[in-house]
């Protein structure tokens, strides 16, 4: 995707298939703000039939970074090496760690190889956001796969492939403590926030966004 009409038009196609405004967040690696004025966008598009692309972007937008990762996760050897580099940040912890969990969706991929990398057991959790549409999400919540590994009792790592707002990042540390589990690093590709730790867990990433100048 090229600029935010693409977008737009993305958001309204995942709009189309069902899926929620969280879920759509998650898709394109935008915030949920983002994702919301996005799909409203579509909508105002679609229904005056603009066909002006510079106004699609308007005073008010909401301020996020899109980031497309898709030329890793669309070819299997790039996003091992992807996975292989994430794993290498987190080794410098030195940490006994037999457990690594991927966030849904786009964690686990990445998370699967990590966990072949430190020889650990894997684990996936779905957040909240997935079932967001509109409201506070804390009324919603999240929840562990019991297709994996079991989390109580056990240190591990947290593997996602962005951090917009940290939110999500924070809900899975606080769910993998009540789960009886002990969170001891974070690892993402891209971190949109500069955060060097989530609820006193240290995040690592391979790229980290640094948004110069401030915003109006």
């Amino acid at each position: 995707m090229k600029n935010v009409n693409d977008l737009i038009e993305s958001a309204e196609e995942l709009a189309k298939r069902g899926l929620s405004k969280g879920e759509i967040a998650d898709e394109l690696n935008v915030s949920r703000e983002t994702a919301s004025w996005l799909v409203e966008k579509s909508g105002a598009k679609s229904e005056s039939d603009a066909g002006s692309t510079s106004e699609s972007r308007d005073n008010g937008g909401p301020h996020d970074i899109h980031v497309d990762w898709s030329a890793f996760g669309r070819d299997s050897a790039r996003l091992t090496y992807a996975g292989q580099a994430m794993a290498d940040l987190l080794s410098k912890e030195g940490e006994e760690v037999d457990l690594t969990i991927g966030i849904e969706k786009a964690g686990v991929p990445l998370a699967t190889v990590v966990s072949r990398e430190l020889d650990t057991d894997l684990g996936s959790y779905a957040p909240a956001k997935h079932q967001w549409e509109e409201g506070d999400i804390e009324d919603l919540g999240g929840s562990f796969s019991r297709n994996f590994a079991t989390i109580r009792g056990r240190d591990c790592y947290i593997v996602d492939d962005t951090i917009t707002s940290g939110t999500t990042m924070k809900e899975t540390i606080e769910a993998i403590r009540e789960e009886g589990g002990n969170p001891v690093g974070c690892v993402v590709l891209v971190d949109k926030q500069g955060v060097e730790q989530v609820s006193d867990v240290p995040v690592y990433s391979l790229i980290n966004v640094v948004r110069v100048g401030e915003e109006s």
